[in-house]
């Protein structure tokens, strides 16, 4: 009786997730239909790391590929608001994250010393327009998910780019829950909601590109001996949709 249990509820489980990734809002298209990942194209020579797995784009951060391991869409895209449910699986690698104040400058000690913070840590991100740079981070940071971090962290970013790149807030579920981005690119401008929260609220990047694609981050390695050496990307994404705006005047 338990054997049967165990299934019928193993069926539930895998019909609501084909349910939700069949789901869009008015006026958005589905990028991901829940079963392969027809619309996406995984990294020459991965062999299978980024699959599916009950109904959600599955990656275990242990690509083969040479090159870009990252998970990219097929199109390309200009003005639009994607919407993209993520979640981490876990963390196992302990970082030493840093404290980033509100500006987007990390905490010092009385003696000019960076203050970081032993933490577990995951990373990914959603690249925009086909840049790595202008990447919505994923990770386990307790500045939260949402910043763009190669912006906030070149040198040459002005201190007012680099607070609005910041998040406002740190809206994060725990580690193997799932949250919800929405992002909205348009012109040169971004806004991030994450979990319903405004965390970037309408930056505007100067050299953000005018076009590109979509893609999902690949992060992390292990050594000869099987540790992770970075935090590493083990992530799941679904419920993967887009709307595409008129072009910003």
């Amino acid at each position: 009786m338990s054997t049967i249990r165990h299934a019928l509820i193993a069926s539930l489980v895998l019909t609501t997730a084909a349910v939700r990734a069949g789901e869009v809002d008015e006026g958005f298209v589905s990028l991901f239909n829940g079963k392969d990942l027809t619309g996406w194209t995984p990294p020459e020579g991965d062999d299978g790391h980024w699959r599916v797995v009950d109904g959600a784009i599955d990656y275990d951060a242990q690509s083969p590929a040479k090159g870009s391991k990252d998970l990219w869409s097929n199109a390309e895209y200009e003005d639009f608001v994607l919407k993209v449910d993520w979640r981490i699986k876990e963390a196992p690698f302990l970082n030493h994250v840093p404290y980033i104040l509100p500006d987007g400058a990390h905490a010092r000690n009385v003696k000019g010393e960076e203050l970081r913070l032993a933490l577990p840590d995951a990373d990914s991100g959603v690249f925009l327009r086909g840049s790595a740079r202008h990447q919505v981070n994923i990770w386990c940071w307790p500045i939260g998910s949402g910043e763009m971090y190669g912006v906030r962290t070149d040198p040459k970013t002005s201190p007012e780019l680099r607070a609005a790149v910041t998040p406002k807030h740190q809206a994060d579920k725990p580690v193997g829950q799932w949250n919800t981005f929405e992002i909205t690119v348009k012109g040169k401008t971004v806004t991030t909601r994450l979990n319903g929260v405004v965390v970037v609220d309408q930056v505007e990047i100067p050299d953000l590109p005018a076009r590109g694609r979509i893609a999902f981050q690949h992060h992390g390695s292990r050594n000869a001996a099987g540790e992770w050496t970075g935090p590493p990307s083990l992530l799941q994404f679904r419920n993967v949709s887009i709307k595409e705006l008129k072009a910003a005047k």
